[in-house]
């Protein structure tokens, strides 16, 4: 129930931010980071489903990403859909795609589904860097990615686009935090904890490990499309497995297997990315380095060291008792009581 509460809480607070940031600033490059932060914490919330909420370590979500941007991409440039069609179309290409590597990298566990994610999301990214340069553009990309055409409003506006984005955001953390919060989530999280028990209570738990990847893969089809259209460009190094491991990182730094870690992942990922490129070309060392302390200190990363703080000490707490009104309502000390 404190977990609920304080979730309720940060979910207040970030709605809270991303309403003013329009409306304290109407600089395009602290709108785009933002856009940029809520993208990819759809892409991080998605791929913790499978880390934090299944315990289970992927190296492939990069492909997931990059199939769902290419699907939007030939979509609405190829075949001229709108666009919502193509982020239709996003969505069930990241579903997919996580469904083809679960016929594979679910036979496996441990470190082996690791490298058969890692190995699949590397053959992918071959094929669209060279194989399938017709469709993907190979290391060229596919400049001149559309925007949504809605109502008539002008998307291609920083201020309309991020508004878009933002209402998406809200749509998939509300999803998460139901599905989480649902008996599907909770059968999940008892297959983390405790595999062989959960079988032995009569979940299937291939089927379970099966759809969690899938809505894992649809979410971040969904990211993909909608970063294919903030850049304005798609490129194979989206399903490159530094963006998986840029993911791992975001999650890791945040908190696995909370809700909102992932995206005070993204935040801290972003800003400390921004900052530290201005700063010096080696800011993805010092990044790394600022990853090892953090992993170090917070293993459980940012934000859950907080929850887990602020739980210790809501239990901590003394219950406070009211004081006796009277002498004769007091407690009876040892050996005391009433004459014989």
């Amino acid at each position: 129930m404190t977990i609920f509460r304080q979730d309720a809480a940060i979910a207040v607070g970030v709605a809270a931010a991303v309403l003013a940031v329009p409306f304290l600033t109407q600089n395009d490059f602290l709108l785009n980071l933002t856009i940029l932060i809520m993208v990819w914490s759809i892409f991080a919330v998605g791929f913790d489903l499978v880390f934090g909420l299944l315990g289970m370590v992927s190296f492939g979500h990069a492909a997931f990403l990059g199939t769902g941007g290419y699907a939007l991409a030939l979509a609405t440039q190829r075949y001229g859909l709108p666009f919502e069609a193509g982020l239709a179309l996003a969505i069930l290409a990241g579903a997919a795609c996580a469904w083809l590597f679960s016929v594979f990298a679910l036979r496996v566990s441990g470190i082996f589904f690791a490298l058969v994610t890692l190995a699949l999301s590397q053959l992918m990214y071959i094929l669209a860097d060279s194989k399938l340069r017709e469709w993907t553009g190979g290391a060229d990309g596919l400049p001149g990615i559309g925007r949504p055409e809605l109502a008539g409003i002008d998307f291609f506006d920083t201020v309309n686009f991020y508004w878009y984005v933002a209402a998406v955001f809200a749509l998939v953390m509300a999803f998460m935090s139901m599905l989480r919060a649902s008996p599907f989530g909770r059968a999940v999280a008892g297959v983390r904890q405790n595999e062989i028990r959960a079988s032995q209570l009569g979940y299937n738990v291939q089927r379970l490990k099966q759809v969690t990847f899938l809505v894992s893969g649809a979410v971040g089809g969904l990211a993909g499309g909608l970063l294919a259209s903030v850049l304005m460009y798609m490129n194979p190094q989206m399903l490159h497995w530094t963006t998986s491991g840029d993911v791992i990182i975001m999650t890791l730094l945040g908190g696995a297997g909370t809700l909102w870690g992932p995206v005070a992942g993204v935040l801290l990922f972003e800003v400390l990315k921004e900052w530290l490129s201005g700063w010096t070309p080696y800011w993805y060392g010092i990044l790394g380095l600022i990853f090892i302390l953090a992993t170090l200190y917070f293993p459980q990363g940012v934000l859950g060291a907080l929850q887990t703080r602020l739980r210790l000490a809501h239990r901590a707490a003394p219950t406070s008792q009211p004081a006796p009104k009277t002498a004769s309502d007091a407690p009876l000390a040892p050996g005391e009581g009433s004459p014989s």
